[in-house]
């Protein structure tokens, strides 16, 4: 009785600050709490690269890509929560860390669900669903809060999907867990986002701030390369390639397209910025946020192969976690219409190009070869952009 009356009362707190709190300025930046649950859901990719550092084979990646897509449309509706209701009140964080507890319990579970035994992923799934639909209705304005009872019959029933696949056994399981996909991948396309107001300096922030930390995973799998290392030359040049590897992916995206890409959506109106929105930075970042995870478990395996030859594995998952990266940072530009998708296309395909230098060489050449050509192609792009006339805060001249 005393936890339903507590939960009563925090209810009613934000019903009411939903009508008393200002609505929020356009230009509000991502909050401390915010950053901190960034943090805790790139705990869930620190999961996936551990689980597929130690079983890399096809169907492990098949199989975090499925639920890396999923964790990723809750964690996206909570930046479009967020979005529209800021965490300004003591009611509103509690319940948003509620929702980080669901979303830690989800990384928790990674490892076990990574190989068909999801029943912890699946409850604490519907958890967050569930806390994101209650602090949504009840804090949002009213046009929030009916655009959320229009799509939570989609979000539960995908929820469902995920705890019932966690209960089967063998395929089955991941056909229910295919379903949820398909129930939430498809449905945004098929309906209106009428009823979202999209702040874009909040929203890209927000977007950037995970994908900054998501690349500092990679960090980690260069020192945990290395970690039993003998400190010679050939260790620091293998540290050496492994960061440039690391910088040349940063620069891809935050060299120009982060701040062109808040430009080019803050120039939308209001009814095309939301679905634009959805496209460039929900599905889009699907690509990229999972390359980040395949890269930095093919360095966790490479880094330290010194003059040895890299297995198929790791070189794969290094070379293809590159390009699936860069892949998805071309599906991104062309969203927002930003110029030479095609460029980055490039860049990934010579990425691809070099597995068979870690297999049949030595990995450190894998390394060198993927900043060089990569590097060299991101760079061509830049000078192209300089000769438009393009410029953003590291590119000025």
């Amino acid at each position: 009785t005393a936890c339903m009356t507590g939960a009563s009362t925090i209810v009613l707190k934000m019903s009411e600050q939903a009508t008393t709190t200002p609505t929020d300025d356009e230009q509000r930046g991502a909050s401390t709490l915010e950053l901190f649950f960034d943090l805790v859901f790139v705990f869930t990719i620190t999961q996936f690269t551990h689980a597929f550092g130690h079983e890399p084979t096809w169907k492990s990646a098949g199989t975090i890509a499925l639920l890396f897509a999923v964790i990723w449309w809750m964690y996206s509706g909570y930046v479009w929560l967020t979005n529209e209701v800021a965490p300004s009140t003591p009611a509103r964080r509690t319940v948003l860390v509620v929702g980080m507890f669901g979303f830690f319990t989800l990384a928790l579970a990674v490892p076990d669900a990574v190989h068909g035994h999801g029943v912890v992923f699946g409850w604490a799934f519907l958890g967050v669903t569930l806390v994101h639909a209650v602090l949504f209705r009840v804090s949002g304005g009213d046009d929030a809060s009916a655009a959320i009872l229009r799509i939570l019959p989609t979000n539960l029933a995908a929820a469902i999907c995920m705890v019932i696949g966690g209960y089967a056994h063998g395929s089955a399981t991941y056909l229910w867990w295919v379903g949820a996909l398909l129930v939430i991948g498809v449905s945004p396309l098929l309906s209106t986002a009428r009823g979202f107001v999209l702040r874009t300096k909040h929203f890209c922030e927000r977007h950037a701030l995970v994908l900054i930390i998501a690349i500092g995973e990679s960090i980690i799998g260069v020192g945990t390369g290395l970690a039993e290392e003998t400190m010679n030359l050939q260790f620091f040049v293998q540290v050496l390639l492994g960061l440039t590897v690391i910088y040349v992916m940063w620069w891809s995206f935050f060299g120009n397209d982060n701040e062109h890409g808040e430009a080019a959506l803050d120039d939308l109106p209001m009814t095309d910025r939301t679905r634009t929105a959805l496209i460039a930075y929900g599905y889009c970042f699907v690509p990229m946020l999972l390359g980040i995870v395949f890269a930095a478990a093919g360095l966790g395996m490479a880094i330290g192969q010194g003059e040895r030859q890299a297995s198929w594995a790791a070189a794969t998952a290094l070379s293809g976690g590159v390009a699936l990266y860069l892949a998805g940072q071309a599906l991104f530009r062309a969203a927002l219409g930003l110029p030479r998708p095609w460029m980055r296309l490039l860049a990934a395909i010579l990425a691809v190009l070099t597995t068979a230098l870690g297999v049949y060489v030595a990995e450190w050449v894998q390394l060198a070869a993927i900043a060089v050509v990569v590097y060299g192609a991101i760079i061509v792009d830049d000078v192209i952009g300089l000769r438009a006339g393009e410029r953003s805060s590291y590119l000025a001249g």
